[in-house]
């Protein structure tokens, strides 16, 4: 495996993200463009720049709708960026939004670009429902049908049971295909490896609900732009966080991807949600050329592959790296944001790290990495209940840790992601 080098920094100049909508039974009221578009505009609006002046547009989108496949120029073309502005799309499952981050970046340092927007989103609400081979083949045999008759009594051959058992796209999209698991069945993978208790998860969740709440009371989130609907309504906070988390609500969950001894529930997993989130990218001569006044720099980034099955422990994989090129314990960066994908899997990164075996024999270090406190760690909490829109998430986590950083005189933090497929992401950013 090549050693990746640390190299230039890039400026995070701005960001801005939307409200995290829970699905809620149906197709939400914005399309992914739609809130590319809504978060876009309002940040382009305050910068000194016209979005003629951008040299390109990259977006990860995890979901695009057949309409807006390349999502990137969709967006770029309806944001006023002007026909010669390009516009792209990458997609890397959960750490889409972070993979535009880190393309734009590459494209600053080699200096094919100076000035980039980056960012992710993805409306889950409306992914599609599929037709099953069954019903699939049927409409195959029908179009071979020529006569009347024959399509008469073809249709006849049509069984209820195959055409009203539709395939869920979003179910199919979160299940792996190299290990015929579903995320949520990775997380369980996780929590019987480090015997993460249901307990545990449930108070993880309730403390990332409980500050997530604190967070409003002191305007943690100010990168939050309001969505405006069709019809006027106005959605300003994201709508799935619970004021009122507890362990006795948390309870009332039956476990859903192992049912019989399961322990990850709906309540202690990331939710299904639309949203879409923001940052620009500058090269310090543009930061020079326009007088900008930046949020802090990227300073490294890290990708790393493991298990399929222990999908969840990628950030274990993609941070470590990291902090050991820069010559940093755990304890040595501010703060640190680590998707909440699920509890266990955030649970079960921290024990890895804590653990001697697994430290030896997965990632190649003498012992134990250490604890990581956790007053550092995703301190206006997370995914659990704020939502998981899964192209935004790598965004979002880099963008409010520059955000959380400055809020309290920090200087330097990482923000990782596990990854549907078995990888893991992280970017260690510094504050100006």
């Amino acid at each position: 495996m090549a050693q990746q080098q640390a190299f230039e920094p890039v400026y995070v100049v701005d960001g801005a993200r939307t409200p995290f909508l829970k699905a809620k039974n149906g197709p939400g009221p914005f399309s992914a463009a739609d809130l590319a578009v809504q978060a876009g505009r309002a940040l382009l609006a305050r910068q000194p720049f016209a979005p003629e002046d951008l040299d390109e547009v990259v977006l990860g989108c995890a979901s695009p709708s057949p309409d807006e496949v390349n999502i990137g120029r969709v967006a770029a073309l309806r944001l006023g960026c002007g026909n010669k502005v390009t516009g792209w799309t990458v997609m890397r499952n959960c750490a889409s939004g972070m993979q535009a981050l880190d393309s734009a970046m590459a494209n600053i340092q080699s200096g094919r670009s100076e000035l980039v927007l980056a960012g992710g989103v993805d409306a889950l609400s409306r992914a599609p429902l599929l037709y099953n081979d069954a019903m699939v083949l049927w409409f195959a045999g029908m179009m071979q049908m020529k006569t009347l008759g024959q399509k008469a009594g073809h249709f006849l051959k049509l069984r209820p049971s195959v055409l009203l058992n539709p395939v869920i796209g979003l179910m199919k999209g979160l299940t792996d295909p190299v290990v015929g698991l579903l995320m949520g069945q990775t997380a369980e993978n996780l929590a019987w490896r480090f015997g993460i208790s249901r307990e545990e998860m449930d108070a993880f969740s309730v403390r990332s609900h409980q500050r997530v709440m604190a967070g409003r009371a002191k305007q943690a989130f100010g990168e939050i732009v309001p969505l405006v609907g069709n019809d006027g309504t106005v959605y300003a906070e994201d709508d799935g966080v619970r004021a009122d988390a507890s362990m006795d609500g948390m309870k009332k969950l039956k476990p859903f991807f192992d049912k019989k001894y399961g322990r990850v529930t709906p309540a202690n997993s990331s939710q299904i949600t639309d949203g879409g989130a923001w940052l620009l990218l500058a090269s310090e001569s543009a930061v020079k050329r326009w007088k900008l006044e930046p949020l802090g720099r990227i300073v490294d980034a890290q990708w790393a592959g493991l298990d399929p099955s222990q999908m969840g422990l990628g950030p274990v994989h993609a941070v470590t790296p990291i902090l050991q090129r820069h010559g940093l314990g755990l304890n040595d960066v501010d703060l640190m944001e680590i998707n909440e994908a699920f509890a266990a899997q955030v649970l079960g990164c921290l024990k890895a790290w804590e653990d001697d075996a697994y430290c030896r024999e997965e990632l190649g270090l003498p012992g134990a990495l250490g604890s990581l406190d956790q007053d550092k760690l995703n301190v206006d909490g997370g995914a659990v209940a704020q939502g998981h829109p899964v192209g935004a998430s790598g965004a979002r986590i880099v963008l409010h840790l520059l955000h959380a950083l400055k809020a309290r005189g920090g200087k330097r933090g990482v923000a990782s992601i596990c990854i549907g497929g078995g990888q893991g992401g992280a970017m260690l950013v510094e504050t100006c």
